[in-house]
């Protein structure tokens, strides 16, 4: 145990005030994801936020990699973090003239987006450059761990902070979360540097240097292939959840909802964390994905209250957190440090691009399909006595479909030869 900690000591600091940080981040996203459904009534106009977030990622995360790999790590970050501190001070002042409107939040999320894309591959390398690899599967799972944390402490702390000090108070405890990350990352983190031959890449030879790799690597490309085919799954579903149960429900329980999916990724954080490393890591995976898609989409769809849905929320999300150590570890083991940062990227590109086309593809169809057909349809209709009759019934339809097609995409890329060879 004593080598452990000193093994990660730096990994130890960095995630605990970076972890601190996250939390804030999620409460004023929380806080504005109220605040925009409250104003606006549309679930359309709230995953909106989530594409102009995402819609960076397809732009410009393809180059991002090369500038992680030719940069100072630790400066990006800082900058980047930074940058998205002054964004959240932009919204405190919006909202304290009474200025704040829903247009402003879009930007400044895109802005958000456009610094995360070239962030988030400086911080994957970075983690590569500070954990050795005999610990990599150990600290997905604490990593897992802490984000399940957050996801289980941001509805309390934010709905509480809401209702108690006013959303101004939750952007407040965001920007002291952001200022202690800072001053550690600053100050007490060493990140390494790797060693560079003497000839130095151009930029796009660097970005293509990335792509040829991948080319070449085929195992690794299905399985990044394979996520953003989930992905597309999971922004729909991440779109329609606050419209349906706002709609039948309240806030109290889509923070319950909320809740569990934070405790049950806590659960499956500790299960990968004390877990042996398995045979073959890909059959791992697979298996994870498919029992999360049959089995949480389907009871949000048949059930009829948060009790139903929160017991969705635990089978959905137990064995995400093993899925994620699993695809980590592969990652990290595969491709070499020294082209990590644009493998990354490209990552970032193929898993990302149809996250913001599921939100929006999520919010229309809510908006103006299946909530309109189900207001419509006969009462006597066999569709309204699964789904109900009231709003929301029409989300309940929606997470009926994209159950099946999830259950459909992860037998289809589960017998991907690319895929299979891998372990």
């Amino acid at each position: 145990m004593k080598n452990i900690f000193y093994d990660l000591k730096s990994f130890f600091i960095l995630w605990i005030t970076q972890s601190f940080s996250e939390l804030g981040s999620a409460m004023t996203n929380f806080a504005l994801v109220i605040w925009i459904y409250k104003n606006s009534g549309s679930a359309l106009t709230t995953a909106m936020l989530s594409v102009c977030s995402y819609a960076p990622y397809v732009i410009v995360s393809i180059f991002a990699g090369a500038v992680s790999d030719k940069w100072n790590k630790k400066v990006i970050i800082l900058v980047c973090d930074s940058f998205a501190a002054v964004c959240t001070v932009v919204v405190m002042i919006l909202l304290k003239n009474n200025c704040l409107q829903v247009w402003h939040l879009y930007v400044i999320n895109a802005l958000n987006g456009l610094m995360n894309t070239i962030q988030q591959p400086s911080s994957d390398v970075a983690l590569t450059l500070l954990i050795p690899e005999k610990y990599y599967q150990k600290t997905s799972g604490m990593r897992s761990f802490s984000n399940s944390l957050i996801t289980v402490l941001t509805p309390a702390f934010a709905s509480a902070l809401l209702t108690f000090a006013g959303i101004e108070t939750v952007i407040a405890f965001d920007l002291v979360t952001f200022t202690t990350a800072f001053i550690v990352l600053l100050f007490f983190i060493k990140i390494p540097e790797i060693k560079k031959g003497e000839e130095t890449e151009s930029f796009v030879k660097s970005v293509n240097s990335g792509i040829s790799w991948l080319k070449e690597n085929k195992g690794i490309l299905w399985l990044m292939i394979f996520l953003s085919a989930i992905n597309f799954i999971s922004s729909i579903y991440e779109s329609a959840l606050p419209a349906m149960i706002l709609s039948k429900a309240d806030e109290t329980a889509l923070g319950a909802v909320n809740a569990c999916v934070g405790i049950a990724t806590l659960i499956g954080s500790v299960i990968v964390t004390l877990m042996p490393q398995p045979k073959n890591r890909v059959k791992v995976i697979c298996g994870c994905l498919f029992f999360s898609m049959s089995t949480e989409n389907f009871l949000l769809a048949f059930g009829k209250n948060p009790l139903i849905w929160c017991i969705g929320a635990l089978f959905g999300w137990i064995c995400i957190p093993v899925m994620n150590a699993n695809m980590d570890v592969i990652f990290r083991t595969n491709i070499p440090a020294d082209m990590q940062g644009r493998i990354y990227s490209v990552r970032n590109t193929l898993q990302f691009f149809t996250i913001p086309l599921g939100y929006f593809l999520g919010g229309f169809l809510l908006d103006n399909i299946f909530e309109p057909f189900i207001s419509c349809v006969s009462e006597n209709f066999f569709i309204k006595t699964f789904f109900g009759t009231e709003k929301g019934g029409g989300a309940s339809l929606l997470f009926f479909i994209i159950g099946i097609a999830g259950v459909l995409i992860c037998i289809v890329f589960s017998g991907n030869r690319y895929i299979g060879k891998m372990k």
